[in-house]
């Protein structure tokens, strides 16, 4: 990627929840809500990692069937493979293509792209690499 972006206040964010500080939900919860309309983003890669990390977090929820990380944190191996089947597919390729669909079915790179101005075929050069870094950060946080 061109730029450095890095989302780690937000990865601490998810791991404090995670590990019990429910108080943050709420945080959390204003932080989704800004990243799915593109508020506060500096550039147009970390208006679409914020996308991603809104999408892969809403995702995760679908996937696990639980709407509470610190419960998703718990998670054993066992449930994680039947979760996986349950799902036809592991959870990193399930974030990963959640998060493609998404941008290609709202035509997020259009838009993202005449809010940046900035080419679109730009935007779409980074939708797979920026899935991918984004659901590592989302599963490196939940393990």
């Amino acid at each position: 990627m061109s730029d450095q972006i890095e989302f780690s206040s937000f990865y601490r964010l998810l791991n404090s929840i995670k590990e019990g500080d429910s108080e943050k939900i709420s945080l959390l919860d204003e932080k989704l809500n800004e990243f799915k309309n593109g508020n506060g983003s500096k550039s147009y890669l970390e208006e679409l990692g914020s996308l991603y990390l809104y999408i892969g977090i809403t995702e995760l929820y679908i996937f696990t069937n639980r709407k509470d990380l610190k419960s998703i944190g718990l998670i054993n191996k066992e449930e994680w493979e039947s979760l996986s089947i349950s799902n036809k597919e592991d959870l990193p390729v399930y974030l990963a293509n959640r998060m493609i669909a998404y941008v290609k079915e709202n035509k997020k790179a259009t838009e993202i792209s005449k809010k940046w101005s900035i080419r679109e075929g730009e935007i779409k050069k980074h939708i797979t690499k920026m899935a991918r870094y984004i659901t590592e950060g989302i599963i490196d946080v939940i393990e």
